[in-house]
């Protein structure tokens, strides 16, 4: 295949023999109301008996902060690494040496030039999820460079505050790389971010990368698809098993993302305590939401804080309610640091309905196609007008869950009916990927308005084995 593709697109591809390293620490009122009913038995532990329990034993490793990197310059290097992962050291693939990878940080307004070089033995590509880019800086497979490549990317960050994050995005290799620790947070800072009262870097933020994984005899990480979807027999946060934070007595603000391949997670405090959710894929919403329980599928990101000024030397866990693990304990010491939770956070216009105007449909058929047909690269798509408020439906045919993700814009969720047969706080706001159950239509609406946005991009299924299979369609903005 020809990927030159035209003379733009040639100086992205070099073959060098070199690499750069580069080196997170992250620099509240109450409405008693819950939205979301909390599970039964919260003040339990989790069992380990249960699938994915890390083994027995009370002993907690401390969790793994990323480094923070400056994308304005440097470099991304895709390998092998041997790391300890909370006590024993496991051959992961990695960024910069680092699982998961380092933490980007950068104001609006800011540039990302960095440099990917692939280390691995098979071609990769870096997609900036939740990144609104040109088509050239996107990660389109079609770009995917060989062992001993490299690939300039070169974009200026003009979005408002969020958490998004990188992984690699080849066709048909999406699954094996993330599983096998490609990732990493790309957090996003604005003025209106700032003018709030909520923590804002070190060591009151804490970015959170949760996934499940599986490792081999040999204690290295193992990649075993299922058309299904990869479930691991086990957990990380921030590449760490059984992880503990140790935390003053204060307001917490976690940046979770839900990093693994195909694993939805139910996640609740074990105090039953409320997650006060501040924002999602697209940044902040319009106000504060309490809720006891979040359901968090593949790539979906939520921006909570959490009150742990009546916890003085206790212990409160993370919890997934699915599966009964205990992701994270937080361990909290006596140290009270006053803090506020406000409820006002940002204005969002909405979208205006298209009225009659009929909805593009999406089905997402089995397990590799949309509307009937695998992936092709080579198939532009259909076509979307730049400015134009639209709806898309997306229904399934079974085979559900499917995460739909879409490139080049965030939208807004209109409706979802049948299955749950409504929408979740935190579905509110902006969000770049939404959760489709079977027996459920859901629709968004989408305008692609941003000034960078143009060309070829994708929407897909994020259970990645789905993405890999072929659940994935090219469009074109224009």
């Amino acid at each position: 295949m020809d990927r030159t593709l035209s003379p733009v697109s040639r100086r992205y591809f070099v073959r060098t023999a070199g690499a750069l390293g580069a080196g997170l620490v992250l620099g509240c009122g109450d409405d008693p109301t819950r939205l979301v009913s909390p599970g039964p038995d919260l003040a339990k532990g989790g069992e380990k008996g249960k699938p994915g329990g890390n083994g027995g034993g009370g002993t907690r490793n401390a969790l793994k902060i990323p480094t923070v990197v400056d994308p304005r310059t440097g470099s991304l290097t895709v390998s092998p690494a041997s790391l300890d992962v909370g006590g024993r050291n496991a051959t992961v693939w990695a960024y910069n040496g680092q699982f998961p990878g380092p933490t980007l940080v950068v104001q609006a307004g800011g540039e990302n030039n960095l440099r990917l070089i692939n280390g691995l033995q098979q071609e990769t590509i870096t997609h900036w999820h939740g990144m609104l880019v040109d088509d050239l800086n996107d990660g389109h497979p079609r770009h995917a460079i060989a062992p001993g490549e490299w690939f300039d990317y070169s974009f200026t960050v003009n979005q408002r505050a969020t958490m998004n994050w990188y992984h690699p995005h080849p066709h048909t290799l999406t699954g094996e790389q993330v599983a096998m620790g490609l990732a990493g947070a790309f957090i996003i800072r604005d003025k209106e971010e700032a003018g709030l009262d909520i923590p804002v870097g070190p060591p009151h933020e804490v970015p959170l990368i949760i996934r499940d994984a599986s490792f081999d005899r040999n204690g290295d990480m193992e990649y075993k698809p299922r058309s299904g979807g990869f479930e691991g027999d086990t957990f990380l946060v921030n590449g760490t098993l059984e992880p503990k934070l140790s935390v003053d007595a204060a307001v917490y603000r976690f940046r979770i993302l839900n990093g693994s391949n195909a694993r939805i997670y139910r996640l609740a405090l074990s105090t039953g305590d409320d997650f006060h959710l501040i924002g999602n894929d697209g940044g902040l919403l319009a106000s504060r939401v309490d809720v006891a329980e979040i359901t968090l599928a593949p790539a979906e990101r939520v921006d909570v804080l959490v009150d742990l000024t009546r916890r003085p030397s206790q212990s409160v866990m993370l919890r997934d309610l699915d599966t009964g693990w205990d992701l994270l304990e937080l361990e909290v010491n006596d140290t009270r640091v006053d803090g506020s939770i406000p409820t006002g956070l940002s204005t969002l216009a909405p979208l205006t309905d298209p009225g009659p105007q009929p909805a593009r449909e999406f089905s997402f058929d089995g397990m590799s196609k949309i509307n009937g047909k695998v992936y092709d690269m080579a198939d532009p798509g259909f076509t979307v007008q730049k400015g134009v408020t639209e709806r898309w439906r997306f229904t399934t045919r079974g085979n559900a869950p499917h995460p739909v993700h879409v490139h080049g814009a965030y939208f807004q969720v209109a409706s979802r009916v049948g299955g749950r047969g409504e929408l979740f706080p935190w579905e509110y706001g902006w969000k770049d990927t939404v959760l489709l159950e079977d027996g459920e239509t859901v629709d968004v609406l989408i305008r692609f308005d941003h000034s960078a946005v143009s060309g070829l991009y994708l929407m897909h299924c994020h259970k990645l084995e789905h993405e890999d299979m072929g659940m994935m369609t090219n469009f074109t903005v224009e």
